[in-house]
């Protein structure tokens, strides 16, 4: 497969895995460039000597292209863009922030920049801040997303006509059906986030893995818009939210409540109970864990069929 993506990244596949925190760490990363798509670390659940060592071990595991994904509003972010500089890597994704702040320094060291946003407003501040591409995803992604709650078949079109750069989509892109659903739409790519936990090589805990296994449709939901919006299933933790909100909670009760590393355990450490589940709508459509270089392939293989499929439609 050959277009402006994957002549962009340098990759086989227009196949970007996200780079979800407590998720991405250098294992599930190679194995998706090895298999032809973009792998990318997740630096937010990183600190910068970790990401460091992570982007050391990818290289010697891959030869392939991989990234760092980098949430803007990471408190240390000078020091990770520092690493990521020294590291010489050469794509980098951003998100959760203004594109402005880093990515005439990216670029000025060698960098492809790609930043992730929720809206056709955002899309075009980062298409003139000079990004190469735009992951526009939709509000079914697991995580933080935009708080507009606009799906991603209405997202895509709306962005592919407002911007001139590559268009990437995200969001509830979890087989090659969808991938050519986007594609149809104006994407030239997607990043596909929560298929990839569902991956013996994503560093996020068993116990969560296994509770994706089993969600159905409307396990999970979009809440804490007062914070920082988050995708989330509905656990022991949402229901204590849920509680708050019935009563009235103020922002600072919220903040209490979240406190600091619930993420961490319910994904990586598996809370299944006290731990913040993030994942997306199509968590009701995983319902098995197979290497990350398999998941691609059944893009791929998938992808193809459907294509001779809807070609043989008159």
């Amino acid at each position: 497969m050959f277009n402006s993506i994957t002549q962009l990244l340098g990759i086989r596949y227009p196949i970007i895995q996200a780079g979800m925190v407590w998720a991405s760490g250098w294992r599930l990363a190679s194995a998706v460039s090895n298999a032809g798509g973009l792998g990318l670390l997740g630096a937010g659940s990183m600190y910068p000597e970790v990401l460091r060592e992570h982007i050391q071990k990818c290289k010697k595991a891959t030869n392939k292209p991989f990234g760092v994904n980098v949430p803007l509003l990471y408190p240390d972010i000078d020091k990770l863009m520092e690493i990521i500089v020294e590291e010489k890597v050469s794509i980098v994704f951003t998100a959760a922030g203004n594109p402005k702040l880093w990515t005439e320094h990216l670029k000025s060291h060698g960098c492809t920049v790609v930043h992730v946003v929720s809206s056709v407003k955002f899309a075009l501040k980062a298409q003139d801040c000079g990004v190469d591409a735009i992951v526009a995803e939709g509000f079914e992604a697991g995580g933080h997303n935009g708080r507009e709650e606009t799906t991603t078949m209405t997202l895509i079109p709306l962005v592919k006509k407002a911007i001139q750069i590559p268009l990437i989509a995200a969001g509830g892109i979890c087989t090659g059906e969808s991938m050519i659903a986007a594609m149809a739409l104006g994407a030239e790519g997607v990043q596909v986030g929560s298929r990839f936990v569902a991956t013996p090589e994503a560093s996020s805990h068993s116990n969560f893995k296994e509770e994706i296994l089993k969600a159905e449709q409307g396990a999970t939901i979009l809440t804490l818009k007062e914070l920082t919006p988050v995708r989330m299933m509905k656990n022991p933790f949402y229901k204590k939210i849920q509680n708050l909100y019935q009563n009235g909670a103020s922002v600072e009760e919220l903040s209490f409540a979240l406190g600091r590393g619930r993420a961490k355990k319910g994904m990586f450490e598996g809370d299944l109970s006290e731990g913040e589940l993030e994942i997306g709508q199509v968590a009701a459509q995983i319902n098995s864990i197979k290497p990350a270089a398999e998941v691609v392939q059944e893009f791929i293989k998938i992808y193809n069929k459907t294509i001779d499929r809807l070609n043989k439609i008159n």
